[in-house]
């Protein structure tokens, strides 16, 4: 199985916004244009204290100039591996449009204050699913998954505002590169990369990021 990549346009470095975060808000805006379904799902690979990797797809939430922020049970695989080994990648798969673009840095928590007022802005069966669901945990059935989110209704009831649960909350991925690819043909594809050059710890402003084109 093989599609050929033909996008007239390419991308040029005399394109590229002065930095990622305009760029990317760019591309992020041509793909929710599009109709693509869910142009916020991006793939998070992160790995263990032994460096072994997994991966899945969620949804991005936020993003600014310190990350990239999406939301899980701390206590699911992802959210373990983000404290063991705080380094994950992000992976933007927007195929129809011949692009993806691709982003490795460290990840942490975000403050308590804006896990919570996100959570207070999510729709209630959602905010009941995430006191049902051990996430990544074994469970022997559907039913049991079914009874603990019916025990979690119970005890909330139907109209008291449901707090957040003290396992859940927000990661944010802080980039130390920001890679936008676009197909091209003959696989010869742009890859224009953001490096950060200074701090991790930095934001976006800082002025001290290189811009790299990588081989394909």
């Amino acid at each position: 199985m093989r599609n050929e990549y033909a996008a007239e346009l390419g991308l040029s470095e005399a394109d590229l916004a002065a930095d990622w975060l305009t760029q990317f808000a760019r591309w992020f805006a041509d793909a929710a244009a599009s109709g693509l379904p869910e142009p916020n799902a991006m793939v998070v690979g992160t790995a263990d204290a032994a460096g072994r990797p997994s991966g899945r797809t969620v949804l991005l939430k936020a993003y600014d100039r310190e990350g990239f922020v999406f939301f899980t049970n701390h206590g699911s695989r992802k959210g373990v591996e983000a404290l063991a080994n705080p380094y994950a990648s992000l992976v933007f798969p927007w195929f129809p449009l011949q692009r993806q673009v691709v982003v490795a840095g460290r990840i942490e928590p975000i403050d308590r204050a804006e896990t919570e007022a996100y959570f207070a802005s999510r729709p209630r069966g959602s905010q009941l699913g995430a006191w049902a669901s051990t996430q990544s945990r074994v469970i022997p059935d559907r039913a049991a998954l079914e009874a603990s989110y019916r025990a979690a209704a119970e005890r909330f009831g139907e109209t008291a505002p449901i707090p957040t649960p003290p396992h859940w909350g927000g990661l944010r991925v802080r980039p130390e590169t920001v890679e936008f690819w676009q197909g091209r043909a003959n696989r010869l594809h742009d890859r224009l990369r953001f490096r950060r050059t200074a701090d991790p710890g930095g934001t976006a402003d800082d002025g001290h990021w290189t811009v790299e084109r990588l081989a394909p």
